[in-house]
């Protein structure tokens, strides 16, 4: 740009010094005309004076160009530099474990009436949808009927019981009393055989009196116990019946309350899978009538080349973006790496679930793609710029300024940060290299 504008400036100087050095002559019209004579005598002084002019500004320009060549062979020093090494992959946000629920029904039923539709707020316990409950009114009578039944029978064995076992105690108490008087009989009898005052026979009949007296005597004893080791029996068993009522009808209750469908967790309902009036059977799966997802619980997933998921571990920060949002940065920390590979396009890839650190303010969702940059460490290494480096004969070269010379040199590199490079071997601290080559960064071999 410089030369052509230098051009132009020294054709106008040369026709301005024509101009000015021809001496006028008035024609018979009375315009002053240059003579012919005059001009070609003339001429040839202003012209060779502007030549030399053009000559010299051309000259300058390109010197000076040649200046700005020379001095684009910039160099820099080699020093030690502060490198945060990071691995680039892409992910998408998904939800937490537990941060996403279907909700189904456990029972068969028809739908009665739908509360919740896509993208509304729900909160924890909110009913979402709910069953016909004529089917299961019915059962819950009968079970409570049953429960009534099982009462009733415990509280007249409570009532019983004690009854028995009095009739029993008094029928102890009267062959008690029986047997002391049959004893006695026997005994006096007893004693008026020895002095021969009674028959033989009347004091026989008086000891199988007594025998029989404490025979009985037993039999009611036993009875006792047999009365009241059975009342015990009874009651127990009524209590019993009394428990399994109840469980029935709480059962029933329960299965009262599977008509009602409740949010588990708050969250946006994702998708809605039935409608009112629809008839749902349930089987081995419930049938999933709602999605809540957690918008306040979500996580991302980084799919890691098997290459680079060797430097990632737990605890390591984390920066990404949404497409939705390009210009924010969101911050993370890898929480997991998932031991099972994914394929991806024929490259084995692993899932590092990255936990979403600060509020994001309801801005990112499910499945949003996502650009992660997870950062490893970092270290104080030698470094040049990248476009210091050429790749020549397979090897990775510097040109290191010696004096006025530019000499050479076979580095060997390692890791990358933005548009500096690091310098496993080869150069030293201290040493100038000249920017003056052209290789990108990530066709640089190590």
């Amino acid at each position: 740009m410089r030369n052509i504008a230098g051009t132009q400036a020294a054709k106008v100087a040369f026709r301005g010094s024509i101009i000015r050095a021809l001496p006028p002559r008035r024609s018979h019209s009375g315009v002053e005309r240059f003579p012919s004579a005059v001009l070609r005598s003339r001429v040839w002084v202003p012209v060779a004076a502007a030549c030399i002019v053009a000559v010299a500004l051309l000259a300058w320009l390109r010197a000076g160009t040649d200046d700005d060549a020379i001095g684009s062979d910039e160099a820099v020093t080699v020093a030690p530099r502060i490198f945060t090494a990071t691995v680039s992959a892409l992910g998408a946000v998904k939800p937490q474990i537990g941060a996403e629920v279907r909700v189904g029904s456990r029972i068969s039923g028809r739908v009665w009436r739908l509360r919740a539709n896509i993208g509304d707020r729900v909160g924890k316990g909110q009913i979402l949808a709910e069953l016909e409950t004529a089917e299961l009114d019915a059962p819950r009578g009968r079970r409570r009927a049953e429960l009534n039944l099982a009462e009733a029978k415990l509280a007249a064995f409570d009532t019983l019981a004690p009854e028995e076992e009095a009739r029993a105690q008094a029928d102890i108490s009267r062959f008690s009393a029986d047997a002391t008087f049959a004893a006695q009989e026997w005994q006096r009898q007893q004693a008026l055989l020895e002095r021969l005052l009674a028959p033989r026979a009347t004091a026989d009949a008086a000891r199988e009196q007594h025998m029989a007296a404490q025979a009985q005597l037993e039999s009611a004893r036993r009875t006792l116990e047999v009365v009241r080791t059975g009342n015990a029996e009874r009651v127990k068993q009524a209590a019993a019946d009394v428990e399994r009522a109840r469980a029935v009808l709480e059962s029933a209750f329960v299965d009262r309350s599977f008509t009602v469908l409740r949010s588990p967790i708050p969250g946006i309902v994702a998708s809605v899978a039935t409608q009112e009036g629809e008839t749902v059977a349930a089987g081995l799966n419930a049938p999933t009538f709602v999605t809540i997802v957690d918008l306040d619980r979500l996580q991302l997933n980084a799919y890691v080349d098997e290459v680079d998921i060797g430097k990632i571990a737990p605890g390591q920060s984390a920066v990404f973006t949404v497409d939705a949002f390009p210009a924010q940065d969101f911050k993370g920390r890898v929480a997991a790496i998932y031991p099972s590979a994914t394929i991806q396009d024929n490259v084995v890839k692993y899932v590092v679930a990255v936990e979403i650190q600060g509020g994001y303010g309801g801005r990112l969702r499910p499945e949003m793609t996502a650009n992660v940059r997870i950062q490893l460490e970092e270290r104080k290494v030698l470094a040049v710029p990248a476009r210091a480096i050429r790749r020549e004969d397979g090897r990775n070269v510097v040109y290191v300024q010696r004096g006025e010379q530019a000499l050479a040199r076979a580095i060997r590199v390692g890791w990358r940060d933005g548009g500096w490079v690091e310098i496993v071997e080869g150069l030293a601290a201290g040493d100038r290299v000249l920017l003056n080559a052209g290789t990108a960064p990530e066709e640089l071999a190590p």
